[in-house]
């Protein structure tokens, strides 16, 4: 039997950061400027003691509203998150009981960001085509705004929250095909949040200083910042190249894709690679404007977006390109 997606859905936070209320933080930015440059008009942002695992279980509630006979035969929970609800347990754990899952699931957290959603769809894969399980929901959730510092313009004009959730099973014709990856930790430090973990914990008593990047950006290292010039050309660099090498694996052509969805990490960078690949526009997807850059929920959103609109149609090939934080990167090609 061969996996695929059989339904896949989203929850955008209530609350909204808008560019108007950007722009008066930041005067010298308008609301035009930054919408000219993110291609984001607003972003969800997550209240006060709203959490990851909160938006992913009203995700999955969601596609549960569609199939609510599937959330008793769910085998394997995959909870795919940089901002977890506690360093211990897994928020999978959580999210099992949560969500009233059997006991007999398997449940486990991937710590992955922009790539992390097709990631999990490769152990999703695995995990039905090796006969480990049939029926795998696989969830994403970050609340990275409330990682951000509120004097960093570059972060605060581009990230949203957010949470998807994703039914995948089987079926006898191709769903979810192969997979190109990609690893370099050692610019890791182009996108990191340097204060937290064990190798550098929160001290007590301590008030981090503010530092300022080369573009006058304020941050601290409590808080996610990135370096977006490497970034940008990062991305330029490994996008194109895993296009290629994908489509090398699996004996296709450009032509012979139906639609494209690429991680929405901005719309400069996303019209740059359309161009870069030579991608009709008609076939590319560009899903920002009303949620900005949601980390490993932006292939999610896009996918589910698509198919709601039309874009993308039952027996349609789509090609799933991710990069970013890691450094990593990875696409594939699914079967509707």
């Amino acid at each position: 039997m061969k996996s695929f997606i059989k339904a896949v859905s989203y929850y955008i936070p209530e609350k909204k950061l808008t560019n108007e209320e950007l722009a008066v933080l930041f005067p010298e930015w308008s609301a035009e400027a930054i919408f000219e440059k993110t291609g984001i008009k607003w972003r969800g942002v997550t209240a006060e003691g709203e959490l990851s695992s909160d938006i992913a279980v009203k995700a999955a509630e969601k596609v549960f509203e569609s199939y609510p006979e599937d959330r008793s035969e769910i085998d394997f929970l995959i909870f795919c998150s940089q901002t977890p609800d506690y360093i211990s347990p897994s928020t999978a754990c959580l999210i099992q009981d949560r969500l009233g899952l059997k006991t007999s699931v398997g449940a486990l957290d991937v710590s992955l960001a922009c790539t992390g959603y097709v990631y999990s769809l490769s152990l999703a894969k695995g995990l039905i085509e090796s006969g480990v399980a049939k029926n795998v929901l696989l969830l994403t959730g970050e609340t990275l705004t409330k990682g951000i510092y509120p004097k960093d313009k570059s972060m605060r004009v581009l990230f949203g929250d957010a949470g998807t959730a994703t039914l995948i099973g089987s079926r006898e014709n191709i769903g979810i095909g192969n997979f190109v990856f990609g690893t370099d930790g050692s610019r890791a430090d182009w996108m990191m949040i340097k204060a937290g973990g064990f190798r550098n914990p929160i001290k007590e008593n301590f008030s981090y200083p503010e530092l300022e990047d080369e573009f006058g950006n304020i941050y601290s290292d409590r808080h996610a910042h990135m370096e977006g010039p490497n970034v940008l050309s990062f991305s330029l660099e490994v996008a194109s190249k895993t296009v290629r090498e994908l489509l090398a694996l699996t004996s296709n052509s450009l032509d012979e894709i139906d639609y494209f969805i690429f991680h929405q990490a901005n719309l400069f960078l996303l019209q740059t690679l359309r161009k870069q690949i030579r991608i009709p526009e008609e076939k590319f997807c560009i899903n920002l404007m009303y949620t900005g850059n949601t980390v490993s929920n932006s292939v999610p959103i896009a996918l589910s977006d698509s198919i709601s609109k039309g874009n993308v149609k039952a027996g349609d090939r789509v090609m799933l390109v991710a990069f970013g934080v890691g450094l990593s990167w990875s696409a594939t090609i699914i079967t509707i």
